[in-house]
């Protein structure tokens, strides 16, 4: 069974992604509690906003403790855009916020002269190691970025004013930076070969 849960961020956009684990075959539900993501066989956390709006939100349904457990225990997650960021311990989008920690690795925004927001498809280029991504266009939507590989990651590489982590993998955890339920026949077949994950761990 493809039993999915999705964590209400408050700022995600969340439609879009429901929508696409639905057409590949996955029962989509909205996190209530904690037990909801500890339970569940795949865990989403979505993202399209700011980092510490998101993780306020996150904090007052009381998924925190949850959310890095699963995570640090490699459980199927997928975490998108500022879900992946939120892997990370702060941003330089929103000091003294604080975020799940998971990463030692802080995000910061693009350096100057260099577009922003990065707003399109972009070139997901190949590392060793991945299970689940595979080289190719995708789509993405940010303003800041993860700019080295964290210790004990499998991760993909992308070029805009420079090198930055495109996506993160690590046991049934994929991170992405990009838009997966946005970036066509490529993005979908990432999703599926997750969901695989998921349905394995159910």
């Amino acid at each position: 069974m493809r039993w999915v849960t999705i964590v209400p961020t408050g700022t995600a956009n969340t439609a879009s992604v429901v929508a696409a684990l639905t057409r590949l075959g996955a029962s989509v539900e909205e996190a209530a509690s904690a037990a909801d993501v500890e339970t569940s066989a795949g865990v989403v956390l979505p993202g399209v906003g700011a980092f510490g709006a998101a993780m306020a939100r996150i904090d007052s349904l009381g998924l925190v403790t949850a959310l890095r457990k699963r995570i640090e225990i490699n459980r199927p997650t997928l975490a998108v855009c500022v879900g992946m960021q939120l892997l990370s311990r702060d941003s330089e989008e929103s000091p003294g916020a604080t975020g799940l920690q998971v990463l030692e690795t802080p995000v910061g925004r693009f350096d100057d002269g260099v577009t922003v927001p990065q707003m399109g498809w972009n070139r997901v280029e190949p590392g060793p190691g991945s299970q689940f991504v595979e080289p190719g266009w995708a789509y993405f939507a940010n303003s800041y970025r993860i700019d080295r590989l964290p210790e004990g990651w499998v991760g993909r590489s992308t070029v805009h004013g420079g090198e930055f982590v495109s996506a993160l993998e690590k046991g049934d955890v994929l991170a992405c930076q990009f838009h997966p339920e946005l970036s066509g026949e490529w993005g979908a077949r990432l999703l599926e070969r997750w969901l695989r994950r998921v349905e394995t761990a159910a």
